[in-house]
């Protein structure tokens, strides 16, 4: 297996897209922040110290997925088309369930945009709550569909 960012002598190096088709694509990734019961429950509540947990974080999220390129050194800027953000209190975990999903038209994928749209919408439910709860935990980050491109589509199992 070769990686593509990696050239020759084993230098990282931003792929080149030129050559490859503008086709439609969609990624979305999931995670959760899991937390005490009655830190779930100041967030059902709404009387979190700092405001609305989950509008924020979604927000947060959205404006994530749009400065990916400035986070993670090798993408590309992509001009995204869409984004959202779906987060949903569980009693199961207890905690939050995060779903991103990110579009856009263009030559390269979009996984990275919905990784970092699920990863800082969790920080942001820790940073929300840390007064309440230090040992939240963030888990379970990853990409669960992307479609679109030469690779095609990929569903997790």
């Amino acid at each position: 297996m070769t990686l593509s960012h990696f050239d020759s002598d084993g230098q990282a190096h931003m792929v080149d897209v030129s050559a490859k088709s503008v086709t439609a694509r969609i990624a979305v990734a999931t995670g959760a922040v899991r937390m005490l019961p009655e830190t779930l429950a100041l967030v059902q509540a709404g009387t979190a110290k700092k405001g609305d947990v989950l509008g924020t974080a979604r927000l947060a999220g959205i404006m994530a997925a749009k400065r990916t390129a400035d986070l993670i050194p090798l993408c590309h800027p992509l001009p995204i088309t869409a984004v959202s953000l779906t987060l949903t209190p569980d009693l199961s975990l207890p905690g939050v369930r995060i779903e991103a999903t990110v579009k856009t038209t263009g030559q390269t994928g979009v996984e990275m945009e919905a990784l970092t749209a699920v990863s800082v919408a969790c920080l942001t439910i820790y940073d929300m709550l840390k007064a309440a709860e230090k040992s939240m935990m963030i888990e379970g980050i990853s990409v669960i569909l992307k479609d679109g491109g030469k690779s095609g589509r990929y569903e997790a199992k």
